[in-house]
């Protein structure tokens, strides 16, 4: 899982070595907060892909990781098995046009990145609404403990 920065004037896609390798490029990916259009919350990034990884790494279903090129534009890719994601369209950043992540922070990213778009203030569900994806919890119900057996004895 890729590690996200983020502060008052950009976002940081931070790769580990091994994602390094498998997309083929050498550093983080950094992307000013003002070519950022839009943030989506998607559940499965592969819907999302477009185009041919070059130069990346694709297993189906697997992983896809690296710069994938479309007639479009191109787009930076760090994907992981069948796990929810957002989407970042950009406007004006010199590589790409769109990053596409899986992580699980996905809401706290589009939470922290509306924190610039005014006074407005917006309840959790209604942003998870904007995007189509409205996020549950799923609570655990406690498990019912066994009765221990007495047992009884005679008097004699």
């Amino acid at each position: 899982m890729v590690t996200l920065f983020l502060d008052s004037t950009r976002l940081e896609v931070v790769l580990s070595g091994a994602e390094r390798l498998m997309a083929f490029y050498k550093g983080n990916v950094a992307i000013e907060r003002s070519t950022i259009v839009k943030v989506q919350l998607i559940d499965d990034a592969w819907m999302w892909l477009r185009g041919v990884p070059s130069p990346g790494t694709h297993l189906r279903g697997v992983v896809a990781m690296g710069t994938w090129h479309s007639t479009a534009a191109d787009d930076f890719v760090v994907v992981r098995r069948h796990r929810p994601g957002v989407v970042i369209d950009l406007e004006g950043h010199p590589e790409f046009q769109r990053v596409v992540l899986t992580t699980r922070h996905g809401l706290e990213l589009v939470q922290s990145l509306r924190v610039d778009a005014g006074d407005e203030r917006t309840e959790v569900t209604v942003i998870a609404a904007e995007t189509g994806t409205i996020p549950t919890v799923v609570e655990k119900k406690p498990r019912a403990r066994k009765a221990k057996a007495s047992i009884a004895g005679s008097e004699s």
